[in-house]
Parts: C-alpha cells; sequence; structure tokens
C-alpha cells in the first residue's frame, strides 16, 4: 500500500507541476517548484548550451548539456550515464532535500546530486556550460551547492579542472563513452592525473597504461610536444601544491568554442576541438604514433618516431633481449654495459626528452639543477635527474632512484634528462681526447683511401657494362641510371629523396641471371602473373635466388617494375622480402630477390595435402604477428609511410624457418607523413581483398591495408579463402561466415582441422576477435596496425566489440580463382577491380 501511495504522489506531483509551473525553453534556471520534462530543456543566457534528455541508439533517456544551434548535436556532460531512464516519462526536480533528483517512470530515483542544506534552492544552467546548484538568496556568483564542473564524464570545458583535492582526497577525471556517439555509458578508458612523485597524466584502458603525458615543466607536459600556450586563444593551466593537482584550459576569447574529450574510438584518444567555420576541428590528439603509447621500448630505452626502428638504448646500455630487438620489439628494455661504481659514475646529458615516468622520484621545488645534480651524485641509488620546471633557465629538482620506463625524445620540445652511467660507458676525460683525435684521424685518412679505390672500381666496372650494351631508344631501352633517375623523379617519392646516387641496388648481367636460372628454364619457374613470370636461379657462388622477369609485351608491368624498384630498395626489415639487384639490359628488365625455401604461405595454408600440417597454431600465430609487424613498418616506422594495397595470401613468403615476409610492392604507393589517405581512378588489387571504400570509392590509407591484414588472419586460421568459401545455407564469403559464428559464439568451430590440439582456446578467439575488428565495414572503425600489434602482445580480454564487416552479403558467383596468381618468391597481379 506505501509504494502504491509512493507511486501515486510522485506521479501527482508531475501532474500539478506539468500543468502549473513548467519552465519555458528560453529559461536558464528551474526552482523548487517547477520540472523539466524528457520534451523540455533550460537554455543558458547567451545561448551558447541547452540542458535537456537526449536519447542514445536503444531509446533509453538521458539527462545532458550540449551546444546550442552545433550539428550534430555535441554531448558535453551527462547525469545518468550509467543509469538511463527506459521512456519518455521521467523528469528532473529539486527534492525536498536540497538536491535536485532525475526520476523514472515509475517515480524512482534514476539519479541525484548530494544533499544541501539550502531552504531555497535553484538550478541554474550557466554560460560556460557549467550546472550549478545553489541558494536563490544568495547573490554571489560562485557558492555553488554542487556543479556539473565537479563530475566531468568524457569532455573538459574551458574552466572545468581535473585533477586532486588532496585536502579531501576526492579525484576528478575523463571518461570515454562506452560507444562514440552511440552509448553514454562509462566506457573501457580514463585519463587522469596521479599526484604521486611529480604529478602527469596517464590514459589507461581499464587497468592498463597506454599513455603518458609526462610531468608538467612549466609550459607543457613534457611528453606532448607543441603543447604550448597560444597568447591568441587558449591557456593551459596546471596547479600543484599541498591542496591538490589540477589541470584545467580557458579560451582568451569566449565566443571561441573549444573542448577537451577522451574518445573511444582511434584505440582511446585525448583529443583538442576548435570550432571553425561551421564545424568541429581537431587540433591535436594523443597517443598520435607508435613512440606515444607507453613503455614500448622498455626501461632504459629511448623511443624516437623519426628513426627505424623507433627504439635505442642509451648509451651504456644494450637490448635486454636481442633477438626481440632485432624483430622491432623493444618492450624488454635495455640492460648497462657496466655495473655502477658510485664514487667514479658520471652524467649523460640527454637532450628533448620526454622524462621518463615520475610516479616514483624524489622532488624539490626549490633546489636548483647544480643542486639537483650534486645530492643525485651523492646518493647511490639515484639513476638519473631534471629539473622540474624549465622556464628562465631551469628550476626545482627530480630524481629517479630505480629504473628509467617510457622515454621519448622530441626534435623540437622535450627537455633534458642527466642519466648516470659507469666512467667507462660516458667517454674518456680530457686527457684522452687527444689520443683519440689522433686514432679518428688516422682511421679518416684510411676510410678515404678505401674509399677512393672502390670508386675507382667501381667507375671501370660501370663504363666497361656501359660499353658493351647495345644502343637502344625508349623507355624499354634505357640504361640503369636513366631508369634510376626516372624512378626516383616519379610522382610520390618525396623530399629529397630525387637524387639518384640516393639508390643503391646492384646491378646483375642478364648472362649471370640467365645462367642462374638455366637459360629461364621451365623446370625453374615458381609462377607466372600478369606482367611476367618468376623463376628459381643459383648464382656461380651458391646463392639462390629468385628472378622475376617483366614480360616484354605487358605495358602494365612497366609501370610496377618501377614501383617495385623506387619503393623496396629502401626497406630493410625483418618480415619484408629483400631485393637484392635488378637486370635493365636491351629489352630485359628484372627483379632479383632473396630466395624463400617454403615458398608462398598460400602454397601449404591452401594445400589439401598433408603440407598443411607444418602449419600448427604456433607457427600460424608468428606468421600473424611477423605480418604485423612488416605491415606496421611499412606504414609507420619505415622512412616513408607506404601503403602496399595488394595484401594477400600469396604474397606473404616463407623462408627456411617459416618466418614470414611481405612481397611484391608493384602496387604500393607512398604517403607523407601526415597524409592520411588518397583516392585514385585506377583501382587495382584482389578481390575478396581489397577493402570497401577502395573497391567501390578508390580511396586507399592504411586502413585499406588494414582490412587486407585482418581477411589474412581469417584466412590463417580458417585456412579457407575468403573469395572461394561458401556456407550451406547462406552462401556467405568467409568474413560473413565468422560474424556469423561469432555472435553465435561458435568461433571456434571455424579452426582448420589440420591444426589438431596445438592451439590455445583465448589465443584464437583473441586473433578472430582481432580479424574481425579489422574488417570492419568502415576505415574509422578499424585499428591501427600499432594497435593491432598491442592487442597481438596482450593477453588481456578487453577488446571493443566488432561492427559489420565490408562485404559481408550473400554471394553468388563463380567459384574462380581470383585474378592474381601466387608465385613462390613473388606474386604477380594482373587485376584492374572497378
Amino acid at each position: 500500500m506505501r509504494v502504491f501511495f509512493t507511486y501515486l504522489n510522485y506521479h501527482f506531483i508531475f501532474v500539478i507541476s506539468f500543468f502549473f509551473v513548467t519552465p519555458s525553453t528560453a529559461s536558464d534556471t528551474l526552482t523548487a517548484t517547477q520540472i523539466l520534462t524528457t520534451n523540455q530543456t533550460l537554455l543558458s543566457q547567451n545561448r551558447s548550451f541547452v540542458l535537456g534528455f537526449f536519447r542514445d541508439s536503444n531509446t533509453n533517456y538521458y539527462l545532458g548539456i550540449w551546444y546550442n544551434n552545433i550539428s550534430p548535436q555535441t554531448i558535453v556532460w551527462t547525469a545518468n550515464r550509467d543509469n538511463p531512464i527506459d521512456n519518455s516519462s521521467g523528469y528532473l526536480k529539486i527534492g525536498d532535500n536540497g538536491s535536485f533528483v532525475l526520476l523514472n517512470s515509475s517515480g524512482n530515483p534514476a539519479w541525484s546530486s548530494n544533499q544541501t542544506n539550502s531552504k531555497n534552492p535553484v538550478l541554474h544552467l550557466l554560460d560556460t556550460g557549467n550546472l550549478v546548484l545553489k541558494d536563490s538568496s544568495d547573490k554571489t556568483n560562485n557558492n555553488y551547492l554542487w556543479q556539473s564542473f565537479d563530475y566531468p564524464t568524457d569532455t573538459l570545458l574551458p574552466g572545468m579542472k581535473v585533477g586532486w583535492n588532496l585536502d579531501t582526497g576526492t579525484e576528478k577525471h575523463l571518461t570515454s563513452w562506452k560507444v562514440e556517439g552511440e552509448d553514454p555509458s562509462s566506457g573501457d578508458y580514463t585519463l587522469k592525473i596521479d599526484y604521486h612523485g611529480l604529478p602527469e597524466g596517464f590514459l589507461r584502458r581499464n587497468q592498463t597504461i597506454t599513455y603518458r603525458t609526462g610531468p608538467w615543466n612549466g609550459e607543457r607536459f613534457s611528453g606532448i610536444p607543441g603543447m604550448k600556450d597560444d597568447t591568441n586563444d587558449l591557456k593551459y593551466n596546471f596547479t600543484y601544491d599541498e591542496h591538490g593537482v589540477w589541470f584545467s584550459f580557458s579560451v582568451t576569447d569566449p565566443s571561441l568554442l573549444s573542448r577537451i574529450i577522451l574518445s573511444s574510438d582511434s584505440d582511446g584518444q585525448y583529443q583538442r576541438y576548435m570550432w571553425i567555420q561551421g564545424r568541429w576541428n581537431k587540433f591535436s590528439y594523443a597517443p598520435k604514433d607508435q613512440c606515444d603509447f607507453y613503455g614500448v621500448c622498455g626501461s632504459y630505452g629511448v623511443c624516437d618516431n623519426n628513426a627505424s626502428p623507433v627504439c635505442s638504448c642509451i648509451q651504456g646500455f644494450r637490448p635486454k633481449n636481442q633477438e626481440a630487438w632485432n624483430l622491432r620489439d623493444g618492450s624488454d628494455g635495455c640492460v648497462r654495459n657496466t655495473g655502477l661504481n658510485c664514487s667514479t659514475d658520471k652524467f649523460l646529458r640527454l637532450e628533448h626528452m620526454k622524462l621518463p615516468d615520475t610516479t616514483n622520484v624524489f622532488v624539490n621545488k626549490s633546489m636548483t639543477l647544480d643542486e639537483c645534480g650534486s645530492l643525485c651524485k651523492r646518493n647511490c641509488s639515484c639513476t638519473a635527474y631534471a629539473n622540474i620546471d624549465i622556464r628562465n633557465g631551469g628550476s626545482g629538482c627530480v630524481m629517479w632512484l630505480g629504473q628509467l620506463f617510457d622515454m621519448n625524445v622530441h626534435r623540437t620540445d622535450g627537455q633534458d634528462l642527466y642519466v648516470r652511467l659507469a666512467a667507462a660507458d660516458i667517454g674518456s676525460t680530457s686527457s684522452n681526447k687527444n689520443h683519440r683525435a689522433v686514432l679518428a684521424i688516422g682511421i679518416t685518412v684510411c676510410a678515404l683511401v678505401l674509399v677512393l679505390g672502390l670508386v675507382a672500381v667501381c667507375y671501370l666496372r660501370k663504363k666497361r657494362q656501359q660499353s658493351s650494351r647495345a644502343t637502344i631508344s625508349g623507355f624499354v631501352h634505357r640504361s640503369h641510371d636513366s631508369l634510376m633517375n626516372e624512378v626516383v623523379s616519379s610522382r610520390g617519392y618525396l623530399g629529397d629523396e630525387r637524387n639518384m646516387d640516393d639508390i643503391e641496388l646492384p646491378l646483375f648481367d642478364c648472362d649471370t641471371l640467365t645462367m642462374a636460372t638455366n637459360n629461364f628454364s621451365q623446370d625453374n619457374k615458381l609462377g607466372e602473373g600478369g606482367f611476367g613470370s618468376v623463376y628459381m636461379g643459383r648464382l656461380i657462388e651458391g646463392q639462390k635466388i629468385a628472378v622475376k622477369r617483366l614480360s616484354k609485351y605487358s605495358g602494365q608491368g612497366i609501370e610496377e617494375f618501377k614501383n617495385e624498384v623506387k619503393l623496396i630498395v629502401k626497406l630493410q626489415h625483418r618480415n619484408l622480402v629483400r631485393l637484392l639487384g635488378c637486370c635493365i639490359e636491351n629489352d630485359e628488365k628484372m627483379l632479383v630477390y632473396e630466395y624463400m625455401e617454403n615458398r608462398g604461405l598460400d602454397s601449404i595454408l591452401f594445400d589439401k595435402s598433408e603440407s598443411r600440417v607444418l602449419l600448427d597454431w604456433e607457427r600460424r600465430f608468428n606468421i600473424i604477428y611477423g605480418i604485423a609487424r612488416g605491415l606496421l613498418y611499412l606504414h609507420q616506422d619505415s622512412r616513408f609511410r607506404i601503403i602496399h594495397r595488394d595484401l594477400k595470401i600469396s604474397n606473404i613468403l616463407l623462408d627456411s624457418e617459416m618466418i614470414p615476409k611481405i612481397s611484391d610492392f608493384g602496387m604500393a604507393r607512398i604517403f607523407d607523413k601526415d597524409q592520411t589517405q588518397a583516392k585514385t581512378l585506377r583501382v587495382v588489387g584482389t578481390y575478396g581483398y581489397m577493402s570497401p571504400e577502395y573497391a567501390m570509392d578508390g580511396n586507399f590509407s592504411v586502413k585499406s591495408d588494414v582490412f587486407s591484414f585482418g581477411v589474412m588472419v581469417l584466412e590463417i586460421i580458417t585456412g579457407k579463402k575468403n573469395r572461394e568459401f561458401y556456407s550451406d545455407n547462406d552462401e556467405l564469403n568467409l568474413l560473413g561466415n565468422v560474424w556469423r559464428h561469432w555472435h553465435e559464439g561458435t568461433a571456434l568451430t571455424l579452426l582448420d582441422p589440420s591444426i589438431g590440439n596445438s592451439y590455445t582456446e583465448a589465443e584464437v578467439v583473441r586473433c578472430i576477435h582481432i580479424g574481425l575488428l579489422c574488417v570492419q565495414e568502415h576505415a574509422e572503425d578499424r585499428p591501427t596496425m600499432s594497435s593491432v600489434i598491442l592487442m597481438l602482445s596482450s593477453e588481456t580480454p578487453s577488446l571493443p566489440n566488432p561492427k559489420t564487416p565490408g562485404f559481408s552479403i550473400k554471394k553468388n558467383h563463380p567459384k574462380t580463382e581470383s585474378s592474381s596468381s601466387s608465385v613462390n618468391q613473388v606474386t604477380v597481379t594482373m587485376l584492374d577491380a572497378r
């Protein structure tokens, strides 16, 4: 009976309030005698912000604040993000205890603010986007009983703070949406200020640190290059004392709209936006590259995104795990070459550094750098020191008493870090500098003589080769030098790379390759494609090679030949096939590659014979991981950003140790480091591996390669081809079938039976999950290859839910081979897909 009257009482209040005291949509306040229903709003005085109800993709209702007159709707705060109202009968009112409460259709509280002692509370939406509760008799502007700025969700507005109140032990931080733009409930990513040691920001996915801002150095966070005060529009503010640690920002022009959000897209990012010319423009974001991810180079390792490989050890250190280091995996970090001796140790100055993790450090704000260095020298446990504040010559002292972790180098920003080294590793004293100088001069002279001799030999050899060639005309008859000049000046080659001397590619004689391949015998033929054939050969010295011989009658192959020389000659990675040289003689054009003993992956994976048992689960996982590492190198770690555009199983070659190597760069394209996508009118590649945006519209980017990688992952796991697979009932391709089984919870049934019982269920499921993330229909939903590497390397089960894959519809095409054919060392493609 009590429940009934309570229910009746709430609805009586609702009805009376609705008919007599509902606020107008122009009002910016809500009094104790009013309610706010789901079809009503409050509007701030200058009409910048709106308080009202919005719905998610499941038609749940949330009380929130958003920008007025901005489309699409941009939510900046949500009250009941984890307890939505399920229909439109909910409403907001000020309760008897001085708080305001959100009631559902049953009259039960879905969310409420804290209680206050106010007898005349009023709710007020300010022009800053701050929703405040105050006493109506209080005429001050900032004596609030409650304010939404104390409870941020995923957005930081000007004047809003994140950090710690150390007097009360309370904390404010950002938490991403569960699904960007669809589900405002608390997501997996948080951005918090850690006040321990020297305060800095940490971005976490659940409990795992993914990114660190570096400590505040007086001007900016040391790990965010380019983050400086903009005197025209934006100011960053950071305060740190015994009462609290706070970060905020402000705008000098109130009409300028700017916000910082923690996004659940792009693998969790801190992003700053400004509203300019009718749209939100992203001005900065982090993490933005491989070096931004936490601990990518381990302890005492330094990450430099402009170097290749990105990880290096500090002087006086060496890789802890050299084998992993050779595979471009620096997460195990570095160890000292020489043990420390406290009395004789010295300090190495590293410039432009993002300081190491400062969670456990000694801090003194009043010491000078010299005093800091002296204290560190006397303390045998001190491993490094630096200034806290870099302004006005530097001040304050931060000292590390353990390992140095998560260091980056920034070419323009960052600050100085002084690292403790054994005297033998840091360089010598002034007494032996002259000795080294004399030694260096002697070595230089010897080297110069040797180089001049080699230049003379090469020159004579080159003249002899040129004189032996027939006089020819047209492109197909040009000399090696002429071809190289055309290659390096071709469209798409970058910067100062136009000098032909930059390309150091050995030149093979046609007679040498003819002899090596037994006159291009059919017995030596490994495969054939649209613009030539590939042959196995053996040089006189015994080295096995693979020779791609361009067809004399293929016009298409000329461009691919030039492109492959242009791109692969500068690429060196364990998971990329190595180009050994080329031959341009008479009407012959040939590329010479290292020989792959285990031929193409397709020759084993799709073989119906017993050879498939060679691919147990461990080998398949290592192949997936190796392909990912090679692709990451192309997209991020090489000198250029390279889009392969024709990734497929037949373009993955296996050496004697079953190490995968990506081949065939005839379709590849170079991107500028700042370029994100391009468009072409000539779509080339292989159906079944091409992303939807590329196949349909000609748009390609790194995410196009990610799609192809996802298809390969699913093919490697199932042992079936995407284009040739049909389920018994729906005639779906492989992507659609995997997607259906994933939702039915039967994905493990798709595992290739030839694997046997050699697998770990969790690892297989994680790889299927990653494959589905990579083949999502929309490019922006797919992860980057750096994220894929992290997902493959991590055992955490928390991965974003995949969305619908591209090209997973029913298919009625005949079961025919795609227009690419497998070659042992190299695959060649003749498809012009439209």
